[in-house]
């Protein structure tokens, strides 16, 4: 059934028409037939028979009820149905011949019927496809050939809303969020103060393990240091081991500036009453450098001790001084005080070397003091004590050199004038 109409459905209403003409088509094709018309005739009879009998037994007067008798002693001939007629059941294949012909003949009508109207509706469908393809096409080729059209227009206005739309929320989000920006600034302020201060903290242990000054390997480890070796004029501090290869500055003032400046162009020979040797002589020949600065700093040794804690027992230390080169072997290490100048006084008889810097690195808290003692040329050609013609005079210093100033240190000593 049809739910919307409340009827069938074309297609069965088709069907349904088909199979009756399909039926009278066959009761058509028996009519002709003699063993229908036979059959007919029989059961015209049998229906003659049937209303005589009863008109009999109307006409008969009633009587009293008898005893009915058994099924199986009434006469059979008494009885007459439709299915006591005979039935002529057999069939000429003349007769089978036409029925299917005629069966056939009605689906092949149907079923071409249909596939023509499946077929119809089909090119219909395709050519209104077509169409509106055509026409789609039509109407771009004529909106492309004239951009003042309406259609035109629509899009724009489309476009620029859409974009007014999104620049309106993204102007509404930054005006949310505005009241984060100060709060954003501030931080950043304060992290970026905190890089300036203490960024020698994040670099210096960097820095302890990449060649200082980016210089290349000098390739002095395998020179025999027992064996005096001439070189030129230039003084200068040299560790294989931790590729150290930097000026040395000797015979300047002992006062702070002097050893400051000299240590932004090197290292610097730093003398205090009881370690003032020069190399070659006995007593305590003392240089210092830096082990860490900031990495805005523009001096470039401001990491050239950054490893010395990376130094062992039996490592060689080179210095170059009037054209020879001293070697030294480290004998130990030890941490002290920035104001316990009095550790780097010597009182033994030979030519010592000890290296000072900062420590821990990034801090000035501590003092590492890198101590070695001359094995080349051999202490035993030194005949006693050398004094050094440029023993301090000043009075002993209160605290060793330090690394370079941090940002706060500096600020405040613009703003004191210190």
């Amino acid at each position: 059934m049809n739910p919307d109409t409340g009827g069938q459905y074309s297609d069965e209403r088709q069907r349904q028409t088909a199979a009756e003409i399909a039926r009278k088509k066959v009761l058509s094709a028996y009519s002709t037939s003699p063993v229908f018309a036979r059959q007919v005739q029989a059961a015209q009879q049998l229906q003659a028979q049937q209303q005589t009998q009863q008109a009999q037994i109307q006409q008969q007067p009633v009587q009293q009820p008898t005893t009915p008798q058994p099924i199986q002693q009434m006469q059979p001939a008494e009885v007459q149905t439709y299915k006591a007629v005979p039935v002529n059941t057999a069939v000429s294949n003349q007769d089978l011949q036409k029925y299917h012909s005629a069966w056939q003949n009605y689906y092949q009508k149907y079923y071409n019927d249909y596939y023509a109207k499946a077929a119809k509706n089909y090119i219909e469908t395709e050519k209104l496809r077509a169409e509106r393809k055509r026409n789609d096409e039509k109407r771009l080729g004529e909106e492309e050939l004239n951009p003042n059209s309406t259609n035109n227009e629509e899009i724009v206005r489309t476009l620029r809303e859409k974009i007014q739309e999104k620049a309106n929320s993204r102007f509404k989000l930054k005006k949310k969020h505005r009241k984060f920006i100060p709060i954003f600034a501030g931080v950043f302020t304060i992290l970026f103060i905190l890089f300036l201060q203490y960024n020698r903290f994040i670099f210096a242990p960097i820095m302890a393990y990449i060649a200082p000054g980016n210089v290349s390997d000098t390739g002095i480890s395998a020179i025999d240091p027992t064996v005096n070796t001439n070189v030129s004029d230039t003084n200068k501090l040299i560790i294989p081991k931790l590729n150290v290869d930097v000026p040395v500055h000797f015979g300047i003032s002992n006062d702070k500036t002097s050893v400051d400046n000299a240590m932004r162009n090197g290292v610097a020979h730093y003398m205090v009453p009881g370690a003032s040797a020069y190399p070659g002589q006995i007593g305590n020949t003392v240089i210092t450098g830096h082990s860490a600065g900031d990495i805005y700093s523009s001096n470039p040794y401001k990491f050239i001790f950054s490893g010395l804690e990376r130094l062992t027992e039996g490592d060689l230390i080179y210095i170059d001084y009037n054209k020879v080169r001293y070697t030294y072997r480290m004998t130990g290490s030890r941490t002290v005080e920035p104001t316990n100048v009095a550790a780097l006084k010597y009182t033994g008889a030979k030519p010592v070397l000890t290296l000072i810097t900062c420590w821990p690195l990034g801090t000035e808290r501590y003092r590492l003091l890198v101590e070695a003692e001359q094995i080349n040329p051999a202490p035993e050609t030194i005949d006693g004590p050398v004094a050094s013609p440029d023993e301090p005079t000043t009075v002993e210093e209160s605290e060793m050199p330090r690394n370079e100033k941090t940002l706060f240190e500096n600020i405040w000593s613009w703003a004191t004038g210190q």
